[in-house]
């Protein structure tokens, strides 16, 4: 009786062992693949984004009417109203934020539109116009008429390409 009851110890010893190493190898794989898309996903966000450069006027105005180039299509809004040159206020990954902005935008009288960038961001613009000076004229108002608003003070200009 003592001798299989050393044995009945011995076995489920030799299977909890076993079975806590077969445990740790899974909790181990399941650990280091959840670090392997971690780190894949912060090398995601790491890496640059493909923006075209900014281009400076050379004109001495006292409006910056830098710009930056994308081919976008309109997402919402007046088929009308995408211009050449068009003041982003605001990028979003989702539309629904982007409706949300522009909702607000339309309550404060702006006839903001929301277009979709080539790489899925919907971007929302406040105005747009044929003349990147206009623009640039617009997004110092913008910018001058949200002064508490950090995300509106990066507004920034698009040219349509």
């Amino acid at each position: 009786m003592r001798k299989s009851f050393f044995v009945a110890v011995a076995l489920c010893s030799a299977f909890v062992v076993v079975s806590c190493k077969s445990k740790d190898s899974l909790y181990k794989t399941a650990y280091d693949e959840a670090r392997v898309e971690q780190s894949e996903g912060q090398s995601q966000q790491s890496e640059p984004v493909e923006i075209a450069p900014v281009v400076s006027s050379t004109s001495k105005a006292d409006v910056d009417d830098s710009y930056r180039t994308e081919k976008v299509v309109l997402a919402s809004g007046d088929e009308g109203s995408l211009k050449e040159f068009s003041v982003v206020c605001g990028s979003y990954g989702n539309k629904s934020g982007a409706e949300k902005v522009r909702a607000e935008l339309i309550g404060e009288g702006y006839d903001a539109i929301i277009v979709q960038s080539p790489k899925g961001l919907y971007r929302v613009v406040c105005a747009s116009y044929d003349s990147r000076s206009e623009a640039a004229q617009a997004r110092a108002r913008f910018k001058e008429s949200h002064p508490g608003n950090a995300d509106y003070q990066k507004a920034w200009l698009l040219y349509n390409k």
